[in-house]
């Protein structure tokens, strides 16, 4: 199996001072999740190199067993400060895509033509396409075949307004996920907030929030096998 993981490239909290970027449980969890299972891993980002992860995920009250081995293997730090740009990225060298959350890829994975033509040529390869949290916004613009969105019909989670709302961020995110996702005719779905739901739909997987993310990842590898 080799599996590819997309990060955003964004690290700026809309109009605050404050950072953002990828949440480290979100690509800690499933790469350990895919790597311990055999699969080969390749980290991108649409800027490549050191991708910018948001530095509340960090904290203490954030930490799991994963973010911790994770920050003390050096193999997937460096793999992680050389993420590959994504305008280089081969989709045929792949079995499936990952993309873990975090508000960044709100601003920019979201319009990103490399990211969208990689999803959708996983769509039309048949080959599986996952995503967490904040990363199905990557959803919104993939289209297949017509001027339609690939999710208008489809059954799909993410973080939901009610998330959003806890933690503080509704009125700085340029758009709402649940919201979006359901303008272009997807079937939103959600558990509990900050409790695992995943959804499957046909090649298409997502998770909810970061609990979800080890799931998603679980997920994600049943379908491969």
């Amino acid at each position: 199996m080799k599996i590819l993981m997309v990060l955003t490239s964004h690290d700026k909290l809309g109009n605050t001072d404050e950072k953002t970027g990828f949440w480290l449980e979100e690509l800690a969890a499933p790469y350990y999740v895919m790597k311990d299972a055999g699969a080969e891993l390749v980290l991108a980002s649409p800027k490549g190199g050191q991708p910018p992860m948001d530095p509340k995920s960090s904290q203490p009250e954030f930490q799991t067993d994963a973010t911790r081995r994770f920050e003390q293997d050096a193999e997937a730090n460096n793999q992680l400060a050389n993420t590959v740009k994504l305008a280089d990225i081969q989709t045929s060298d792949f079995d499936a895509v990952f993309y873990p959350g975090g508000h960044g890829p709100l601003w920019d994975l979201v319009d990103d033509k490399h990211s969208i033509a990689i999803i959708e040529s996983f769509v039309l390869a048949n080959k599986p396409v996952a995503a967490v949290c904040h990363a199905p916004a990557v959803l919104l613009n993939v289209k297949t075949i017509g001027d339609d969105p690939w999710i208008k019909g489809k059954t799909v989670t993410a973080f939901s307004n009610s998330e959003e709302d806890a933690v503080g961020l509704s009125a700085i995110v340029p758009f709402l996920l649940e919201d979006a996702l359901k303008q272009r005719g997807a079937l939103f779905k959600k558990g509990d907030d900050w409790t695992s739901f995943v959804v499957t739909d046909g090649v298409l997987i997502t998770g909810q929030n970061p609990a979800s993310s080890e799931a998603t990842a679980t997920t994600l590898l049943k379908q491969l096998a």
